[in-house]
C-alpha cells in the first residue's frame, strides 16, 4: 500500500467510523454491536496471522503490551458505543480530536516527559472552551445529553491512556500480532459486558444499515485502518500524521449532516472552530515566529 493511499484510507475510515458507530447502534444494542465488531476483527486478524505465518508471542512482555492495548480497545470502544445513542457522529469525532492533548498530559505524568510549553497550555484552554460550547449546545438538544458527554470523554481518556502506556513497553512485535493479541484479551470483556448490560439477541429487530455498519467497522475500522495507520506512521513525519485529527472532525460533521440528518447549529460551528483552532496551535504553534519549541516549567 502506497503512502498516499494509506493516508487517504486512514482519513476516510477515521472520518466515517463515528457515523458507523451511530448507525450500528440504531437497531443493535451498543454492547452487542461493539462485541460483534471485535469478533469480526479478531477472527479475520487471526486468519491473516495464520496464513501469513506471523509470530504471535505470549511471553510476559508481550502480554503487558497486549493488556495496555486492550485497555484502549475495551474502554475506548465500549464508551464510544455507549455514547452513540446520545451524541451525533460529528461530536464524537470532534471530542476524539482532543486525544493528542490528553495524551500529552498523561505522558507528562506517567512517562515523565518534558513540561508542556506555554503555547500548548494556551491551545488546551482554547480547545476545552470550544468543547464546553459544543457540550452546552448538545444539552439543549437532549435532556440526557450529559450521559453521552461523560461516555465519550471516558472513551477518549481510555484511548489516550492506552497509547501512553503502550509507549512504556519496549518490544518489537508485528503490529497485526499486537492487534490480535489485544483483541484476544479485550473480546471476552466485551462479551461479559454484553451479558451484564443486555444479554439478548433480537436478530429480527436488526436493520440492514446497522448490520452493514457493524461489518464495515469490523473489517475496515478494526483491521485495514490499523495497517494504513502503521504505514503512514513509519513513512511520514509526526506533524503530517497529526493533521488527520484536524481534518476528520470536519469530514465527520459534514457526513453526519448529509447522510444522517444531524443538525449543525451555530454553537456547534463556533465550538468546533475553537476546538480545531486549539488543536492547530497545539501541533504547530512552535512554528509561529517568536515562539520557542523548548518547553517551559509549570
Amino acid at each position: 500500500m502506497s503512502v498516499s493511499v494509506a493516508y487517504l484510507a486512514v482519513l476516510l475510515i477515521w472520518s466515517t467510523t463515528p457515523l458507523g458507530i451511530v448507525w450500528s447502534s440504531e437497531t443493535i444494542n451498543p454492547s452487542l454491536a461493539v462485541l460483534l465488531r471485535m469478533l469480526i476483527a479478531l477472527v479475520l486478524g487471526a486468519l491473516v496471522i495464520k496464513m501469513g505465518k506471523i509470530n504471535l508471542p505470549w511471553h510476559k512482555q508481550a502480554l503487558r503490551l497486549y493488556s495496555f492495548s486492550a485497555l484502549g480497545i475495551f474502554g475506548g470502544m465500549l464508551c464510544s458505543y455507549l455514547a452513540a445513542p446520545y451524541l451525533s457522529s460529528g461530536i464524537i469525532s470532534l471530542v476524539f480530536g482532543l486525544s493528542p492533548v490528553i495524551s500529552a498530559v498523561l505522558a507528562k505524568r506517567i512517562l515523565a516527559e518534558p513540561n508542556i510549553s506555554g503555547i500548548r497550555k494556551f491551545s488546551m484552554v482554547i480547545s476545552l472552551l470550544g468543547l464546553g460550547v459544543v457540550c452546552s449546545d448538545n444539552f439543549t438538544l437532549a435532556d440526557d445529553g450529559i450521559y453521552g458527554i461523560i461516555f465519550i470523554l471516558l472513551a477518549v481518556f481510555f484511548f489516550s491512556l492506552s497509547g501512553v502506556l503502550v509507549k512504556s513497553v519496549s518490544i518489537a512485535i508485528h503490529p497485526l500480532a499486537t492487534t490480535v493479541g489485544a483483541l484476544t484479551l479485550a473480546t471476552p470483556m466485551f462479551l461479559l459486558t454484553w451479558l451484564v448490560l443486555d444479554g439478548t439477541l433480537p436478530v429480527e429487530l436488526w436493520q440492514a444499515r446497522s448490520i452493514w455498519s457493524t461489518l464495515y467497522l469490523g473489517v475496515f475500522g478494526s483491521l485495514i485502518a490499523f495497517y494504513a495507520y502503521f504505514t503512514i506512521l513509519q513513512k511520514l513525519s509526526a506533524s503530517s500524521v497529526t493533521l488527520i485529527t484536524l481534518i476528520t472532525p470536519v469530514v465527520a460533521l459534514s457526513l453526519g449532516a448529509m447522510l444522517n440528518g444531524e443538525v449543525i447549529t451555530d454553537k456547534l460551528i463556533i465550538g468546533a472552530v475553537m476546538v480545531l483552532l486549539g488543536l492547530s496551535i497545539y501541533h504547530f504553534g512552535h512554528l509561529i515566529p517568536g515562539i520557542k519549541k523548548k518547553p517551559i516549567r509549570s
